[in-house]
């Protein structure tokens, strides 16, 4: 069965990312769930020239605070005292990204039930712990995280074990393991150079890749803009690409097959009309 035909048989229902007002920066409200969740809290706004430009139109924000949230509701996760976490806010169920999933089973039933996985920006293993419930259900799984020097500090000081592993390079990774998945999930919007790092993750032995929760549009060139979070959730500001789809998808065919585009959980306002969407590929000459 082809990753397409896989997709067309999962119908599950897609729900609106929301949050619940929190009580204050840093502190962490009890797990909501879908119905308590607020809609449309994020926004992007403005069409900048250059990366600094858009930064100067930035508030910016404390990554310390958020590390901290982040650590704390995914220590809950882990423990049990909540479902899920995604941008440090709880949910008393798991709101999946089916495609992705299947992607990842995909991945799996093509390397004999196994899975190993190269994570850039994966944060403290929110996609892990999301998905943990049907990865346990496979011959081997080994997640690597490529993130910021603090986060890798506490990621492996309170969520690495066998399955979950933290790397503060992509080459210190691979001189460990061989990951057949690229996973990039909310992580290329917000860096300078996003097609440059995307050319350097594509250079790996991954054969696979997937994508989530990355803005689109129709335009012809890629616009940025700012991303404006409310301070309900943490108080920050900062650059954020919307990418050509049409570019995308053409950097991308020179040595990849897309398998299937699908749309991602997220939707807020934003100047241009912008889709959040995500793709399956794999290399060219290893479809087979």
């Amino acid at each position: 069965m082809t990753l397409r035909q896989l997709l067309n048989l999962i119908v599950p229902p897609i729900f609106p990312l929301g949050y619940q007002a929190m009580q204050g920066v840093g502190k962490q409200p009890p797990p909501c769930t879908r119905e308590e969740a607020t809609e449309e809290i994020l926004r992007l706004s403005g069409d900048y020239a250059t990366w600094s430009d858009a930064l100067s139109e930035s508030t910016g924000y404390n990554a310390d605070v958020i590390l901290q949230m982040t650590t704390e509701a995914l220590h809950k996760v882990k423990q049990g005292e909540a479902v899920y976490e995604r941008d440090t806010v709880l949910f008393n169920e798991v709101q999946y990204t089916w495609p992705l999933l299947a992607g990842l089973m995909w991945v799996a039933a093509r390397c004999n039930g196994c899975l190993n996985v190269l994570d850039f920006g994966g944060s403290l293993g929110s996609t892990y712990f999301q998905n943990r419930t049907f990865l346990k259900g496979l011959n081997g799984v080994r997640w690597n995280i490529v993130e910021q020097a603090r986060h890798v500090e506490v990621g492996k000081q309170a969520f690495q074990d066998e399955y979950l592993k933290f790397y503060e390079t992509t080459n210190t990774c691979l001189a460990e393991t061989k990951p057949r998945v690229l996973v990039l999930s909310g992580v290329l919007q917000y860096l300078e150079n996003p097609h440059k790092v995307l050319i350097e993750l594509l250079s790996t032995s991954c054969d696979h890749l997937i994508i989530d929760r990355t803005p689109f549009w129709e335009g012809a060139t890629d616009r940025l803009c700012v991303q404006h979070v409310p301070s309900r959730i943490y108080p920050a500001s900062y650059p954020c690409w919307v990418f050509s789809i049409d570019r995308f998808r053409a950097a991308l065919n020179r040595e990849w097959e897309i398998i299937a585009e699908f749309e991602s959980l997220d939707n807020f306002p934003s100047p241009v009309e912008t889709k959040w969407k995500g793709l399956c590929a794999i290399r060219r000459g290893k479809a087979s």
